[in-house]
């Protein structure tokens, strides 16, 4: 597919055909791309959990839903339906690690000289790779968030070591026709480049 068309064409998708199994070498290829994100100081301190086992989809989402919660919504209830889950972690660690290196020679790891998180951003930007090479496969992908107070049990039952971050999850699988959760873009608008784009000042 011509990468325009990758862009324009790349939506969160929130239901998927539970009965089309997703190509293990799809799920190859998406690895594959994301691995060549960018990373500060090349440091690549990601790591992607990948579960395309029935058993190992049922495991997360008993991990990362709260006890007691009840009846799964419409979203949940779609999102449920992907037989591929691929969790993105990040390690702040390996960052610190490489900018004490000779090159950088931030030898007191210190935070603070971090404008912002760049183990989540680059493993965030490792993500939107895997979302647009599931596009390019005619597949469907969502991004979504782990619940906070569900971290400890997701490390829990993947054995996750505790430097490793979950930034979020991606859902992949053959999508199907969806009427778009409430503030999707089936719902509300896309907002045009000429108001979110400023050149030269605000």
């Amino acid at each position: 597919m011509e990468f325009q068309e990758v862009v324009r064409r790349r939506r969160m998708i929130r239901s998927y055909d539970p009965d089309r199994p997703v190509d293990p070498a799809v799920v190859d290829r998406m690895l594959d791309n994301a691995v060549r994100a960018p990373s500060a100081g090349f440091s690549q301190g990601w790591a992607f959990l990948v579960l395309d086992t029935a058993a190992d989809v049922e495991r997360f989402w008993a991990a990362t839903t709260a006890p007691g919660a009840g009846e799964p919504d419409s979203w949940l209830r779609g999102m449920r339906t992907a037989p591929v889950i691929i969790v993105p972690l990040s390690c702040k660690q390996v960052y610190l690690d490489r900018y004490a290196q000779d090159d950088k020679g931030w030898t007191d790891r210190d935070e603070a000289r971090w404008p912002v998180p760049y183990w989540d951003i680059d493993t965030g930007m490792a993500s939107l790779l895997i979302l647009q090479t599931a596009v390019d496969e005619g597949l469907g992908a969502c991004f979504f968030g782990v619940p906070p107070d569900r971290i400890a049990a997701f490390r829990e039952t993947f054995g996750v070591p505790a430097a490793y971050t979950p930034i979020g999850a991606v859902t992949v699988g053959h999508r199907v026709t969806d009427p778009g959760a409430a503030g999707s873009p089936k719902r509300r608008a896309r907002r045009p480049a000429e108001e979110v784009v400023h050149r030269g000042s605000w």
